[in-house]
């Protein structure tokens, strides 16, 4: 039986659901600006969950800041939003009779399940055309990886070609990337993860599900994704193994 690229991506998003315990969001089914890479109805009440005795002022001013990065490159916002993302948004607001500060946390890295783990595919951003990457997942409303899959069964199209997809994205699509941890190329024998600044050669395959044995030669996408991708393992590589 061909495996072609539906399939691949319904295999992908099924190990997510059913055995991570992710939620699933089809994109089209959403209703959303197209041009918001963030999911805005995720991302408010995780803010608000993980940071309970915050003012809703100092949540909107967390928003605010996650929306709107000083001038510079994408590369440049990444890496201020990583700064956010690892150590929290500083926010200064009015509490009602003054000005006050305070750190808005973007994630719970100590109660896993306290955050929000949602994955999507046909999630349509708009910027300089129009793109629906295959697969982005979501930590707490904010897309902190892109998924791009190419099927085994078509001539002329691996990983090396999800790369070049995940590349023209970063060029067409540059806001989405503002927000990501790190990317994930896979053509279903070879399944590999980088960061947007890294070049195809410095992706790097993960292969093993629990750190006790590796899985072939090349790790299979199942193995790739249960072992970088249960909860807890995410956090922990997002939180303390990306600079």
């Amino acid at each position: 039986m061909t495996f072609t690229e539906e399939r691949f991506e319904n295999a992908v998003l099924e190990v997510f659901r059913d055995t991570l315990g992710y939620a699933y969001a089809y994109g089209p089914d959403v209703v959303r600006d197209y041009s918001e890479p963030l999911y805005i109805d995720e991302l408010l009440p995780a803010l608000q969950r993980i940071n309970p005795k915050l003012p809703e002022a100092a949540i909107n001013e967390a928003v605010y800041k996650l929306r709107n990065f000083e001038g510079g490159s994408f590369e440049q916002k990444n890496k201020d939003f990583m700064d956010y993302l690892q150590n929290g948004v500083s926010v200064n607001f009015f509490n009602g009779k003054e000005q006050d500060s305070a750190l808005v946390k973007l994630v719970d890295y100590e109660n896993t399940d306290r955050n929000t783990f949602t994955v999507a595919n046909q999630w349509t951003i708009t910027e300089n055309s129009e793109k629906r990457p295959d697969v982005i997942v979501f930590l707490n409303g904010i897309p902190v990886v892109v998924i791009e899959l190419k099927s085994p069964s078509r001539e002329e199209t691996d990983a090396s070609e999800a790369y070049r997809q995940l590349k023209n994205y970063m060029h067409e699509i540059p806001s989405l990337f503002v927000y990501n941890a790190f990317l994930v190329m896979s053509d279903l024998g070879i399944t590999k993860a980088g960061t947007i600044t890294a070049d195809e050669g410095r992706f790097m395959e993960w292969k093993t599900k629990d750190g006790s044995y590796e899985n072939t030669q090349y790790a299979q996408f199942d193995t790739f994704i249960e072992g970088m991708f249960d909860k807890a393992r995410l956090l922990d590589i997002i939180g303390n193994f990306i600079s």
